[in-house]
């Protein structure tokens, strides 16, 4: 909020958001198990990872055999703590590295969880950026998984610097940006902006962009939207891959759900489960590459590029190719082999017939989009493209 104009949304515990009723608003103040002299063996304080999130108050004496199936440890690594979750279910647990459970003797602690849980609200920012349409862009991370830094930080990061660039700029479309909780945080804003919907033009979920992997993006539930094609091509140009829509991952499922339909893509790196520190203590800062964040920002920044830029136009000079040179849009000296500058020229001129965009180019040519637009710009101030009605 410091960076952008955010505003923050508080919707009340109760509050029915279709399926979906906001739950009790969770709080926690301290958690540990100790021994009998007073150590504390497992500790919130450590780590809010060594409770499971949500878990409800309780304060007793346990002996270790009574504890062990409230302790949780990660599957293959000894040495991490898992991240666990009990939201729609009263329960309490604790997590830990195995290694520490393996190490505890036999014999009784003390537990305490000193959590609250009652009425409240469920918090979400957003941030709206008026351009000169009333066309949205949609962009949502979630924010619910506290320590969490590819699966949760990476988004945060990489949305407040895109929301930041974006605020800075002139904006033919609007754009709309959502921090909200995974889940029932995009199904509550879904809930109370049902009116406003059909403003959505394209959208992008974004997490786990800050690891090693190649981008990765995901297409909507329609597969062919305007985003799906302006995404695919600049992940495929930056070596990533382009997978289908599946109704699994983060909030892109709840805007692709049928009753919405919205053309909302998924832009990532690892999908979860893809790197073997998700959901655990090893999802830390040092995951994160800087180039990683960086590259997800300058790709996201090509993607909308192409959304505000996409247009149709029709060649003035239709009948053989014009003379570029005498436009300056064309070398003095010929013989070499064509430039992409040069290419670019040619294949505007000739794909522009009033049915073809720019998009539509630059995936028959194999060129890049801002190459294309650069030359449609150059043909346009030299008075041989115009854009069609």
């Amino acid at each position: 909020g410091s960076r952008i104009p955010l505003t923050v949304h508080e919707v009340p515990t109760g509050t029915r958001a279709l399926d979906w009723v906001i739950p009790d608003e969770w709080n926690i103040r301290d958690a540990y198990v100790a021994t009998a002299d007073g150590e504390r063996v497992i500790d919130f304080r450590a780590s809010n990872l060594h409770v499971v999130s949500y878990s409800e108050p309780v304060r007793t004496r346990m002996r270790l055999e009574e504890l062990r199936p409230r302790l949780h440890v990660h599957e293959t690594r000894p040495e991490w703590v898992p991240y666990r979750t009990s939201y729609y279910e009263r329960s309490w647990g604790f997590c830990a590295a195995r290694a520490t459970l393996d190490a505890l003797p036999e014999g009784t602690y003390e537990v305490v969880v000193d959590s609250m849980l009652g009425p409240g609200s469920l918090t979400y920012g957003e941030c709206y950026l008026p351009g000169a349409t009333e066309d949205e862009v949609l962009l949502s991370t979630h924010v619910c998984h506290p320590s969490l830094a590819n699966d949760n930080l990476s988004g945060i990061v990489v949305l407040s610097e895109l929301a930041s660039a974006l605020a800075s700029e002139r904006r033919r479309l609007s754009y709309r940006i959502l921090f909200a909780p995974g889940t029932i945080g995009s199904i509550v804003w879904l809930a109370r902006n049902e009116d406003r919907l059909h403003h959505v033009r394209a959208g992008l979920v974004l997490a786990c962009l800050g690891d090693a992997a190649a981008l990765t993006y995901k297409r909507s539930r329609q597969g062919d939207a305007r985003v799906d094609r302006a995404a695919a091509h600049v992940v495929a140009g930056r070596g990533g891959r382009v997978l289908d829509f599946t109704p699994w991952g983060w909030d892109e499922r709840q805007f692709n759900s049928p009753g919405f339909a919205l053309p909302v893509g998924c832009l990532t790196r690892s999908l979860e489960g893809e790197f073997p520190e998700y959901h655990s203590s090893a999802d830390n800062l040092d995951l994160l590459r800087d180039e990683s964040l960086e590259e997800a920002v300058e790709a996201l920044l090509e993607i909308l590029d192409v959304l505000e830029h996409d247009r149709t136009y029709v060649n003035l000079a239709p009948k053989g190719e014009p003379q570029l040179g005498r436009r300056g849009l064309y070398p003095s000296t010929g013989g070499g082999a064509a430039s992409e500058e040069q290419l670019a020229l040619l294949w505007v001129l000739n794909q522009s017939d009033g049915s073809r965009s720019l998009l539509d180019v630059a995936e028959r040519s194999g060129l890049r989009f801002d190459l294309l637009r650069r030359a449609s710009d150059a043909l346009l101030r030299g008075g041989l493209l115009a854009e069609s009605e």
